[in-house]
């Protein structure tokens, strides 16, 4: 279901793009999540670049790489001093996290443009990429401050399994009574869900992609499908594999489940069998964390593996492996996120400085007469 709403929406775009940006998104790696958000990307520029007068082509579809070639870096500043004046549905103005993402769609397509592509006689549409100039945008935020506000987004340590434990024998008292029967039907496949992604640190699309064959219960290890459909397999913690054999012993009976139903994760929707999506997964951790007084997303649980795992081994490689991550760029914020060593090397400091200071007393009373 979630696959099938990401490839209309992304057909939805490209039927309103040039050739050459469905040439683009065809030769890409990206998720479809990735794919699509990027060509809403290229489509809010090509707007921009229409409206300014830039390009006059009548059309998105009619913009041209002669244009894109010939863009200066002055063009692009203006367009990312747009974006940063433009508000969203809620009426807040884009952050930078936001305009990085316009930059590095950008970045994708020129990319593709000057470099990937060999459709003009074997050779690129153009070479000179004006978005080679483009530096990203500074995030105002410290890691300090960014790990101190994820720390207190995070279910470490006790807090995650008095989270599963309030799922399992809390949630019901305070659910509303026409949901009940359904939390009783997935209690087990939702507590399952958690615990995988809290086990793991996979992503929410990652979880709904589970397959049944993908999970090795004796060896505890995941198949996982990463982004850009690349194939990796990760080990699962111990803790986790009692509530994902609980659901696995009543997925057949309570989903309806055949021999040839390859999705591990599912639901029932009009009488029908189906894998669960990620939206949907969404939607269930931060109803059960609103209830708990935590609110969070699944993307949280993801963090508090990834600070814990890091907080074992100081390994910034081996956290970057479990979470599927190419670099270890992606993990600075979690040496962070624990901050006991930087008070204690405060603390040190603020130690020595008072046994100076007492030696110095020491050492004056000693001389004087």
């Amino acid at each position: 279901m979630e696959t099938k709403k990401y490839l209309n929406l992304i057909d939805d775009e490209l039927n309103k793009m040039p050739d050459f940006v469905k040439e683009y998104n065809f030769g890409t790696t990206h998720s479809l999540a990735t794919s699509y958000q990027y060509l809403t990307e290229i489509r809010r520029f090509f707007n921009w670049l229409r409206q300014e007068g830039i390009s006059d082509a009548k059309d998105n579809q009619h913009v041209t790489t002669e244009t894109l070639a010939n863009l200066h870096r002055n063009d692009i500043m203006l367009y990312i001093n747009y974006l940063g004046h433009v508000k969203n549905k809620q009426g807040n103005l884009s952050s930078p996290t936001t305009i990085n993402r316009s930059i590095n769609a950008l970045r994708s397509l020129f990319k593709f443009l000057t470099i990937t592509a060999d459709n003009i006689n074997g050779q690129p549409y153009f070479e000179r990429n004006v978005m080679l100039k483009i530096d990203s945008l500074n995030n105002t935020e410290t890691l300090n401050y960014r790990a101190h506000v994820l720390e207190s987004h995070m279910y470490t340590g006790k807090l995650k399994y008095q989270f599963l434990d309030f799922i399992e024998n809390d949630y019901q008292n305070i659910c509303n009574k026409h949901a009940l029967p359904s939390f009783k039907i997935n209690k087990e496949r939702d507590m399952a869900i958690i615990a995988l992604i809290l086990g793991t640190g996979i992503r929410v699309s990652e979880c709904a992609g589970v397959d049944l064959s993908d999970i090795n219960f004796k060896k505890a290890t995941l198949d996982v499908t990463r982004k850009g459909g690349q194939k990796d397999s990760v080990p699962i913690a111990e803790w986790t594999l009692s509530y994902i054999t609980a659901y696995k012993k009543i997925r057949r009976q309570s989903y309806s489940a055949t021999k040839n139903t390859n999705a591990f994760f599912l639901t029932r929707w009009h009488n029908k069998t189906r894998r669960i999506t990620a939206s949907a997964i969404e939607k269930m951790v931060s109803k059960y964390s609103a209830a708990f007084g935590h609110p969070l997303t699944p993307h949280k649980l993801r963090h508090t593996l990834a600070s814990e795992l890091y907080g074992v081994t100081k390994d910034q490689v081996l956290v970057a492996q479990q979470l599927g991550q190419k670099g270890t760029t992606a993990t600075d914020l979690y040496t962070h996120v624990d901050q006991k060593k930087q008070r204690a090397a405060l603390n040190k400091i603020a130690n020595a400085d008072q046994n100076m200071a007492t030696n110095e007393k020491d050492i004056k009373n000693k001389i004087q007469p």
